[in-house]
């Protein structure tokens, strides 16, 4: 009910703001003023919604506006406002908005395009690791890095990459897959190692490149395009050393001749979903038929089993038996999906690129704007008093923060003149970085860094802080959006609960207006069709010999599941389209009767006259003119409770300029 009110009440895009920008009061609620400019702005974006052209009429729609700013201020003088639902819900509203401008949407664009390009390719590529940490010395991280790039000198002089990876890679898999990472697309790697696999030619090795685990070299064996996903399922027989609890249950020839017996299974026309849940020792799948989730390149462990998933085809589904580390296994083809186009994959790469390393870039690129935005003055003295504070104690998770915290209460920075943060303040920020890895040295080094990021942290929110006075339209739709939460909050209370509550009044209502709620001629009928006049003819008679329309249905409906005559059974008013055309309002079997492709026969089995409704069979409609009666007196009470001064002359100024 809510997502509906808010459906109607707001829209994100503005479809016109005032023609003209001045400002002036239009009229006021107990001397509280509201102005021209919203009133324009909220009629042209409703303009295009509303159906009834009476509210399209400016006195019409003056006389709507002025309502509904009443009932936001009875919302304010109940203290609405202050409950704890209403202003959790408005947060999540505005945290979710503000999201469209507290990130740089520029660099977000480009790296989606980025990672949907570089989507469209596969690459092949083995690499050799030499780790270092983020935040390692000078030292350490140029003894890394000479090491790296004596490497790669090696491999370009014709040393064997391979078993380079196998003798100095520090990544733990290297000593048994010489460095190869098989086939990748985007977002399978960190940033920064996918940039640089992206962008070195097949067959060459890159540059030295760093991540945060540190020094890579990377060849790039091959590129192709990229194959999309396939959807498979599977019959595996596990390896011997793969067996559950490690211990060997069958020897490698007993899984082979088992594999190869299921295979001859399959070809003598046994089924292969049948012989996957009796045989299949993959317990996550097997059960399903042996259907896995649908996959692409460099998705499984095993580029054996996606070769041959990606090699089957709808004319070629079944392949023969074969081996990977895990087992025997035998896949049968599903179906195959293409890459998607961009405008398909944009909800995922925008998640993809919000939880990636690329990120980053998206918020330093921010960060740098607020840097340029705002002006920073920090006290430079109370600085050096707060960092000597700060210990070597830091690294180990042992330093804490001074017993008396208000004798560092100065301002230690300033944003814009206007918002200041103390020097004990940036001390309890340093605190709360204890539980993150942080190991740059020296101390001094450190603290710079902590500093920094405790002013990049107060920009952001200096800056989401004000975003109503930087932008105009976000401070409108939160100003909608805050008085339509009220007013919902509102009407709950004194129109939609009390309409479903009151019971007498309820009932008063509808003694008052029951001319309103009358039903027309109605029919208790028994209604049988059919294309086929044979069958209608069938049915007519055993409706004659009082057959139920369920027997009738059993009786000529065949077996085969072919759908001979179908039946409506009810009470109907007279013009309802169920009800067959010419159909005389007597009691009895009717006549054949042909309307189109269908032939009806009707049995009548009571008329009903026209007469009033009882409250229960017209309750929803009456709640709902209940609801509206109530809505209408309320609104004529709000006008004695608060006083309303409407300033004709701006009035008429404002009917001028929004004339089409």
């Amino acid at each position: 009910m809510k997502q509906l009110f808010f459906g109607l009440l707001l829209s994100l895009n503005f479809i016109g703001f005032a023609q003209n920008n001045t400002k002036d009061v239009l009229f006021t609620i107990d001397n509280k003023p509201y102005y021209t400019d919203e009133f324009a702005r909220v009629y042209n974006k409703n303009l295009d919604l509303v159906k009834d052209e009476s509210q399209k009429d400016l006195n019409q729609y003056l006389e709507l506006f002025v309502g509904y700013k009443l009932k936001i201020n009875k919302a304010y003088k109940l203290g609405l406002q202050d409950g704890t639902s209403y202003q959790n819900e408005l947060k999540s509203y505005r945290t979710q908005l503000s999201k469209n401008y507290t990130s740089d949407s520029k660099v977000t664009k480009e790296l989606i395009e980025e990672g949907y390009k570089r989507s469209l390719k596969e690459i092949k590529a083995s690499h050799i690791l030499l780790m270092v940490d983020e935040n390692a010395t000078p030292e350490d991280t140029l003894k890394a890095y000479n090491q790296i790039l004596d490497l790669r000198k090696r491999a370009i002089a014709g040393e064997d990459f391979g078993k380079l990876a196998t003798d100095y890679s520090q990544d733990p898999s290297a000593k048994e897959n010489k460095g190869d990472l098989g086939y990748f697309s985007a977002f399978r790697m960190v940033y920064a190692f996918e940039t640089a696999a992206y962008k070195t030619a097949k067959g060459n090795i890159s540059n030295p490149v760093r991540t945060r685990f540190g020094y890579h070299l990377i060849k790039v064996e091959d590129v192709r395009d990229n194959r999309g996903e396939v959807s498979v399922a599977h019959i595996m027989i596990l390896n011997p050393e793969a067996a559950a609890d490690g211990k060997v249950e069958v020897d490698a020839d007993k899984a082979k001749n088992t594999i190869q017996d299921i295979y001859k299974k399959l070809q003598q026309g046994e089924k292969f979903e049948d012989l996957a849940k009796q045989f299949s020792e993959d317990k996550s799948s097997s059960s399903k038929g042996g259907v896995l989730n649908r996959f692409g390149s460099g998705q499984l462990s095993s580029e054996e089993f996606e070769t041959v998933a990606f090699s089957l085809t709808k004319e070629n589904p079944i392949s023969e038996p074969f081996k990977s580390q895990f087992g025997w296994h035998i896949v049968k083809f599903l179906d195959k999906f293409p890459v998607k186009t961009l405008e398909e994959m944009q909800p995922d790469l925008e998640t993809k690129v919000s939880k990636d390393d690329r990120s980053r870039l998206i918020v330093a690129s921010m960060t740098d704007k607020l840097r340029k935005k705002y002006t920073v003055k920090r006290d430079d003295k109370l600085f050096a008093v707060v960092s000597k504070l700060i210990t070597k104690d830091f690294y180990e998770g042992k330093w804490e923060v001074p017993a008396n915290l208000k004798d560092f209460n100065a301002n230690l920075f300033t944003i814009n003149k206007v918002k200041s943060l103390t020097g004990a303040s940036f001390l309890t920020f340093v605190k709360s970085q204890q539980k993150s890895p942080n190991t740059l040295k020296p101390i001094a080094k450190l603290i710079d860094k902590l500093y920094q990021s405790y002013v990049d942290q107060e920009l952001a929110q200096y800056y989401d802080d004000n975003l109503e006075n930087e932008f105009p339209e976000f401070s409108a739709v939160m100003d909608e959006y805050r008085d339509g939460l009220l007013l919902f909050d509102l009407m709950e209370k004194e129109i939609w609960t009390k309409s479903k509550t009151d019971t007498l009044g309820l009932k008063s209502f509808y003694d008052k207006n029951l001319k309103n709620y009358n039903w027309k001629n109605r029919l208790d009928v028994t209604i049988l069709s059919s294309t086929k006049l044979d069958v209608i003819k069938k049915a007519e008679k055993l409706l004659k010999q009082d057959k139920t329309a369920d027997f009738i249905k059993e009786k000529l409906n065949l077996k085969d599941g072919i759908v001979n005559v179908m039946s409506k059974v009810g009470v109907f008013e007279e013009g309802n389209e169920v009800l067959p055309k010419n159909l005389k309002f007597e009691t009895g079997i009717s006549e054949i009767i042909k309307d189109g492709e269908y032939y009806f026969v009707t049995k009548v089995n009571i008329t009903l006259p026209a007469g009033p409704k009882t409250l229960e069979e017209c309750k929803g409609k009456v709640i709902n003119d209940y609801q509206q009666y109530l809505e209408e007196n309320w609104v004529k009470d709000l006008k004695n409770e608060f006083k309303v001064e409407v300033n004709q002359a701006v009035f008429e100024k404002v009917k001028k300029q929004l004339k089409p």
